[in-house]
């Protein structure tokens, strides 16, 4: 197994440590998972967050990163977890993966956050989407001295209450995944601590990458996380 390669061809250093030998018992279906969403959710997420034992945590948006910083939270012995979707199946899903409470997004989900947590806020805020909406909501749920850990691609600048956040003594972080939590989150999956394999809720043949595209588009209405695609 390769950390996060998304290319035909790769070359890989053999000493830098990015190839990884798996038990005979992992499956693909576990192992494929751990190239590139388990360890984006735990590194900029968890990691970067400094989730710590007891932490209330949000996360917005549910897509695989986001079901990824959520099952690794369980890792760090968060007490609360959110969950923050406007996709009801994801956030079905987020519970499966270890979310305690969920809040669908819209116009009052901040409200609904702090309802959560005492008026407070969350110790952790996670951002897994990439718009700036989300990014500003996200920032906007943190308690004072609180962590947020924008772990979503974004493409175009976002404006953030800097005031506010100073005020607040808040620590955002971001930044790319670097793999060196992969051989630490194999051997989770290997006890099967990590059920990695939940991620994948559609498996077609190659033969039928047009069809798997095509419910991977539509991943809404196809009630799709990740798509697998097996010669």
């Amino acid at each position: 197994m390769i950390d996060g390669t998304l290319a035909e061809q790769v070359r890989v250093p053999f000493a830098d440590g990015s190839l990884h030998h798996l038990p005979e018992h992992v499956t693909d279906e576990q192992a494929v998972f751990l190239s590139d969403s388990l360890p984006t959710g735990y590194e900029v997420g968890v990691l970067a967050g400094q989730v710590r034992p007891g932490d209330t945590v949000a996360v917005v948006g549910a897509g695989a990163v986001g079901l990824a910083a959520i099952l690794t939270t369980s890792l760090w012995g968060a007490s609360k977890v959110i969950a923050i979707d406007t996709n009801e199946f994801r956030l079905e899903k987020a519970l499966e993966f270890g979310a305690t409470d969920t809040v669908v997004s819209g116009p009052n989900a901040r409200e609904e956050v702090l309802a959560m947590t005492d008026g407070l806020g969350v110790d952790v805020a996670m951002e897994c989407v990439g718009y700036p909406e989300t990014l500003q909501l996200t920032a906007s749920l943190v308690r004072t001295r609180g962590h947020i850990a924008n772990l979503g691609v974004h493409g175009k600048p976002v404006e953030l209450p800097l005031d506010t956040m100073w005020i607040g003594n808040y620590t955002l972080t971001m930044g790319l995944v670097d793999g060196t939590s992969t051989a630490t989150l194999l051997k989770m999956v290997a006890s099967g601590k990590l059920p990695s394999d939940k991620m994948g809720t559609h498996t077609f043949k190659l033969d039928d990458i047009e069809q798997a595209w095509e419910v991977f588009a539509n991943s809404a209405r196809e009630k799709a996380l990740k798509v697998i695609l097996k010669a």
